[in-house]
């Protein structure tokens, strides 16, 4: 691939059964960017350390975002950094504005819906405990990001069945060479 990979898991870090960490086994060049704390997380920390990982890379990364880590990735794009990303290859939005959100995070309310200045596709579930389909299409409309909704998938984690995800790797390497084009 001729971008640098950055997986940026959402709450609680993806775990070993998570697609994210399988794809980082078979592609040791794809790095995860570690936040200090995965419990309760901080909105300003998290994109400072996001933007220290742009920072390092050698060429304009991907990032490979679940969960709330695309509300990471909004705010990183709204904060002004002087550093460029590829594009964003957004997984199974959180919606921080529900009432049934955890409330252990600080800084990601509310939901941020400006046009995100880069290339970005939106891979979402039909029955995301997380986010409803409704406002997930919202966000990716507002966005401005491909949606591509892959039916009753849960919260497209290890957890629904999604380790490996072959299918899911194929839409990355696809949108990375639309992305290149």
């Amino acid at each position: 691939m001729e971008f640098d990979v950055l997986t940026l898991p959402g709450l609680w870090n993806s775990g070993p059964q998570h697609w994210q960490t399988e794809w980082e086994k078979n592609h040791p060049d794809w790095r995860r960017v570690q936040q200090r704390d995965w419990e309760t997380p901080d909105a300003a920390e998290w994109v400072a350390t996001l933007d220290a990982a742009i920072a390092a890379c050698k060429r304009a990364p991907v990032l490979v975002a679940h969960s709330l880590a695309v509300s990471l990735v909004t705010r990183w794009a709204a904060s002004g950094s002087p550093h460029r990303i590829a594009g964003a290859f957004l997984v199974a939005p959180s919606d921080t504005d529900a009432s049934t959100y955890p409330d252990c995070t600080t800084g990601f309310q509310p939901m941020l819906v400006e046009p995100l200045p880069f290339p970005s596709l939106l891979v979402i579930s039909t029955d995301d405990p997380y986010v409803t389909q409704e406002r997930a299409q919202a966000f990716g409309a507002a966005w401005g990001s491909k949606v591509v909704a892959i039916g009753n998938a849960g919260h497209i984690n290890g957890d629904a069945g999604y380790g490996p995800w072959p299918e899911g790797e194929l839409m990355l390497r696809d949108f990375c060479v639309s992305a290149n084009g």
